[in-house]
């Protein structure tokens, strides 16, 4: 069965989306703006869902159309064929948003979208209540510019939940991103990669799966897994064919340091559940004290910022702490992810490369110095 899909996704991210899922075999890919549509069939879904690094999630476009009342709201939602999914006992919660429409109200536009769809199955399936307590088909909407979008989530909990990081600390870096600026640095099975900043540890978990080709949902579950439209085996089949592209034999290290031991022991657990403690080692240190432990190596770290005066303060020492530490070195090269637009004048150079990146919906620059 062809669909189309679309893939929310971190503000920055829509190219590195684009480029993994032409690799995945996805066809007529095309990156939005926050967001990327390409089509595919159910193998696809599972696909993309167990091996995207960086997604949000992944929708089943149901239908597009032009709506600018409530009525033209509801028709459209009613001409879409629900029942392809959704069965007489499903549940079909809605929710969504509306960006410069007429149609603003979201709650209105709930309401419509749910009674259109009640229409459509008691049409198709000879009823007139629905009791709603079997598999979850969670519908999405979006009104841009008077244009209606309608989706059926197959991920349920966001992609970037990989299911390792139960805890963390105070200030976690998603995964997701942490996952690009791997990808950014071009992270290898064979490099040795470095966060005297490490946290929790994702960064470095991130790293560690991407070098060693682990698909970050190979151990959690979807939504669409419950769906009976999508079989089993291509579930079974999916996941045999990322585990099979796991590098098993890899020079891969990497180390991690921060001030903080609780930090330390949760990183190291989170470590432990992606299954990549082996090729990492942690230990307590503050920034200043870092430590090659390797003739080459690619760093990559997330300093902290705040936005009192004391913690702003803080965060530029820490900024010109690491700019003595992180020497132009033949074969080793720096990524810093900041909020900051002053960050270059307290590093004590500017970057040989700058992209832009959004850390939820805090504006970044990803400062990268390779030179």
């Amino acid at each position: 069965m062809q669909m189309n899909f679309s893939v929310p996704c971190l503000l920055g991210l829509e190219g590195l989306i684009a480029d993994e899922l032409r690799k995945m075999d996805a066809q007529n890919v095309a990156a939005q703006n926050g967001r990327v549509d390409f089509d595919g069939d159910e193998a696809l879904l599972a696909r993309a869902n167990i091996c995207s690094r960086y997604a949000e999630r992944i929708l089943i476009r149901m239908g597009e159309f032009h709506a600018e009342t409530f009525e033209e709201l509801f028709q459209g939602v009613k001409k879409i064929p629900w029942e392809m999914f959704i069965g007489e006992k499903d549940a079909f919660p809605v929710k969504g948003y509306s960006l410069s429409s007429k149609l603003f109200s979201v709650s209105d536009c709930q309401a419509i979208i749910k009674k259109a769809v009640v229409e459509r199955l008691k049409s198709k399936y000879r009823l007139n209540w629905f009791e709603e307590t079997g598999t979850l088909y969670q519908i999405q909407f979006s009104i841009m510019k008077d244009k209606a979008t309608l989706f059926i989530d197959s991920t349920g909990q966001g992609l970037h939940k990989r299911g390792y990081r139960p805890t963390a600390n105070s200030a976690p870096i998603k995964e997701t991103l942490a996952a690009a600026m791997a990808e950014l640095a071009r992270v290898r099975h064979y490099h040795t990669l470095y966060d005297p900043l490490c946290g929790s540890g994702t960064i470095l978990i991130e790293g560690a799966m991407k070098a060693l080709n682990i698909a970050p949902g190979l151990r959690r579950t979807f939504a669409c897994e419950k769906f009976p439209a999508i079989s089993e085996s291509v579930w079974r089949d999916e996941r045999m064919r990322a585990g099979d592209l796991v590098i098993r034999d890899s020079d891969f290290r990497a180390y991690g340091s921060d001030i903080d031991g609780g930090a330390i022991q949760i990183a190291q657990e989170n470590a432990r559940r992606a299954g990549v403690e082996m090729k990492i080692d942690f230990s307590k240190r503050d920034v200043k004290d870092f430590t090659r432990k390797s003739e080459k190596g690619t760093v990559i770290c997330n300093p902290p910022y705040g936005e009192r005066m004391l913690d702003i303060k803080g965060a530029e020492n820490i900024y010109r702490t690491l700019g003595e530490i992180f020497v132009r070195k033949p074969g080793w090269s720096y990524y810093i992810i900041s909020p900051d637009e002053d960050f270059e004048s307290f590093f004590g150079r500017k970057a040989d490369k700058r992209r832009k990146l959004y850390n939820g919906m805090i504006k970044c620059q990803l400062y990268m110095y390779f030179k």
